[in-house]
């Protein structure tokens, strides 16, 4: 990139680079999520996820709007330079199909499980989809191609662990981002092959340079290392020459900081605005490399020095914050994003702070970015409603628009003033899509899991949303360092929460209300939560559904691994419904005849052994036990010494095969 700076006083800025544009590349970034453009900006198409519908808006007369059922649970939608409208549903494995001008589904495409991912191939014969999860196994996820004039699937591989989206770069590359590993994946569309070893985490390495540099003399001690996660989009410029992922940085250190109701010890707004446990930000990546390789700041070295002077950057600061500070300012969450036509800009829209942060994609500094007082290279912040996770913006940079899942409705930004006091601003009058569907309390209850900014919830130094750490419901693959010990996040979603009291790792919460109090004052820094919405909350959790999983309950392999489970006395811990007695023991990670002194505001409270979790969607919720130290189903229980986690010395290799296919088929 050219460092180009914006001038003063110019009107170059935010929405407002009318005129000429470069073309975009494959889908390009123009739109992303649930939102779309027609190749004419006439047509605005919004997937509502409750609903099930592709809402068609012609701009013009939004109040002659259409809604075409699709699949369940609609997630992305995308239009293909013919105007055929491609809708990847999430909860039916599926892909819909609208030729241009159809009033109904033209085609159906059966994909893997989870589709979230779409693009289209440089020259528009490619559809390409990614699914969270194959088919057979939950070990990986999958590229799919379509032919988009036939609809006929051309070739399917795995592309890593969870992946969600997918951007084509140089016309025969896709990327692909692997949601929980928070790195991208980089696929030869010639050769249906992966060639990036995302194993080697070179956005990690680079991100932790002062952190795993042997020679590093660090000023303030040893640094913290921060590892991204939730990479749920692929913004593109329009070149393609350069590629941008939202992560949240989740702190992987010790957290020595022991919980109180003094603001939380979650808390953010340290060096560098990195958090004490997690962070929302940006990796960008040079997409002309034969790998993908991406433009970091040495966050290690910022946390250590307490500063990041790299102010002379040619990518976005890594770590988001707002120059005003402020819980009105916070930034947490991000989801999906776009470039302006220029491809000056990154908008990227954050979900937990309902808020869209405007960037330069290639600086940090100017007259219009005050990066040496702040720290920050965010141009502009303006709010958008809840559950936003879809932004298109037209051709001629004149308006935005973003989609506010939750709320569902369609609001418009536009730009207001001049030069470097310009900004972007929500117009008053959004554009709705659809009715709630969901129970009142459901509905509640969802906004608050995916809200930073209530105060109720967590304090304006911390603005942290539950869904932070549980990804969508579900968890993030991480285990966080507290003053406890290592604590890998658990799975929420179809486990029934509020019938396995008592609650933690540690099982010392007898009730939910005791579990909410602590970890909404005494972590997340929340003034506490009405009876009211408590509840709501609650409900909201308990009524998630587990995450799918790949292995039919059918198969001959699970049957058999049911019978080994009882054989090796599995149910007696993981017994019922629910997979567990909610009792505490000891399966080998610790000594029952030492207790746990789990620290609380007011004082340690002692517990014995760990809470048995349930086993519901075990498949997707890698890695395993409370620290997280088996990274597979497969060494848990063929390394399981002196049978402390089962009786699995009782079963032959090929039984103790078909207990691992069973686990995975819950």
């Amino acid at each position: 990139m050219n460092g180009r700076m914006i001038l003063p006083g110019a009107l170059s800025a935010l929405l407002l680079l009318a005129g000429c544009a470069p073309a975009a590349q494959g889908n390009g970034s123009r739109s992303s999520g649930s939102l779309a453009l027609s190749t004419d900006d006439s047509i605005l198409y919004a997937v509502d996820t409750d609903n099930g519908v592709l809402a068609v808006i012609p701009l013009a007369n939004p109040n002659s709007m259409t809604k075409v059922p699709v699949g369940k649970s609609p997630m992305r939608v995308i239009v293909g330079p013919d105007d055929t409208v491609y809708v990847a549903n999430r909860g039916s494995n599926s892909v819909s199909v609208l030729r241009k001008g159809a009033k109904e589904v033209s085609a159906t495409l059966p994909t893997a499980l989870e589709p979230t991912g779409l693009a289209l191939s440089a020259d528009g014969r490619q559809l390409l989809v990614t699914a969270n999860t194959a088919r057979d196994t939950a070990a990986h996820g999958v590229l799919t191609s379509f032919d988009t004039g036939t609809l006929e699937q051309r070739w399917e591989i795995p592309v890593g662990e969870e992946p969600r989206a997918v951007a084509v770069v140089e016309g025969d590359k896709a990327l692909v981002s692997l949601y929980k590993q928070g790195e991208l994946a980089s696929v030869d569309l010639n050769r249906q092959a992966v060639t990036s070893d995302p194993a080697k985490a070179p956005t990690y390495t680079q991100a932790n340079a002062t952190r795993l540099s042997p020679t590093s003399t660090p000023t303030r001690g040893t640094p913290s290392s921060f590892r991204p996660r939730a990479a749920a989009d692929i913004i593109t410029t329009p070149d393609g020459k350069r590629a941008f992922t939202p992560v949240v940085w989740a702190r992987e250190d010790a957290i020595a900081r022991r919980p109180t109701s003094l603001g939380g010890y979650y808390s953010a707004g340290g060096p560098c605005s990195i958090g004490a446990v997690a962070t929302a930000g940006i990796v960008t990546y040079d997409a002309t490399k034969p790998q993908p390789t991406p433009l970091v700041d040495d966050l290690t070295a910022c946390a250590a020095r307490g500063t990041n002077d790299n102010d002379s950057g040619d990518f976005p600061v890594s770590t988001f914050a707002s120059s005003r500070g402020g819980a009105e300012a916070a930034v947490q969450g991000p989801s999906v994003g776009v470039t302006d036509p220029t491809g000056a800009w990154v908008f990227v829209v954050n979900r937990e702070s309902k808020n869209v942060a405007i960037l330069p994609t290639d600086r940090r500094s100017g007259t219009d970015i005050d990066f040496q007082s702040t720290g920050t290279s965010i141009r502009s912040l303006v709010r958008v409603g809840a559950g936003a996770d879809g932004i298109a913006i037209t051709k001629d940079g004149s308006k935005a628009f973003v989609y506010s899942q939750f709320d569902h409705q369609v609001e418009t930004l536009v730009a207001s003033g001049r030069g470097d006091s310009a900004v972007v601003v929500n117009t008053a009058a959004p554009i709705k899509v659809a009715d709630d569907v969901l129970p009142p309390n459901l509905v509640q209850g969802r906004k608050m899991f995916f809200d930073a900014l209530n105060p109720n919830l967590s304090s304006p130094q911390t603005n942290v949303a539950c869904s932070t750490c549980h990804l969508e419901g579900r968890e993030d693959g991480h285990v966080w360092m507290f003053p406890d010990g290592p604590r890998q996040t658990p799975a929420l979603a179809g486990r029934d929460l509020l019938k396995t009291a008592p609650f933690h790792w540690s099982g010392e919460f007898p009730t939910i209300n005791d579990f909410n109090v602590h970890t909404i004052r005494e972590r997340m820094g929340g003034v506490g939560l009405s009876a009211v919405d408590s509840q709501n909350l609650d409900a909201f959790i308990d009524a998630l559904p587990t995450a799918p999983s790949p292995i039919a309950k059918n198969l001959e392999a699970v049957v058999r691994g049911r019978a080994a489970f009882e054989k090796a006395q599995c149910a007696t811990c993981h017994a019922g419904e629910l997979f567990t007695d909610n009792s505490n023991r000891d399966v080998g990670t610790v000594n029952l005849s030492s207790p746990i002194s789990t620290q609380r505001d007011n004082g340690p409270v002692l517990t014995k052994g760990f809470n048995v979790p349930s086993l519901k969607g075990l498949a997707r919720s890698a890695p395993y036990l409370h620290d997280g130290t088996e990274a597979t189903l497969e060494v848990r229980v063929f390394a399981n010494r002196n049978d402390q986690h089962g009786r699995t010395s009782a079963l032959s290799e090929a039984e103790k095969l078909d207990l691992v296919v069973y686990l995975k088929s819950l």
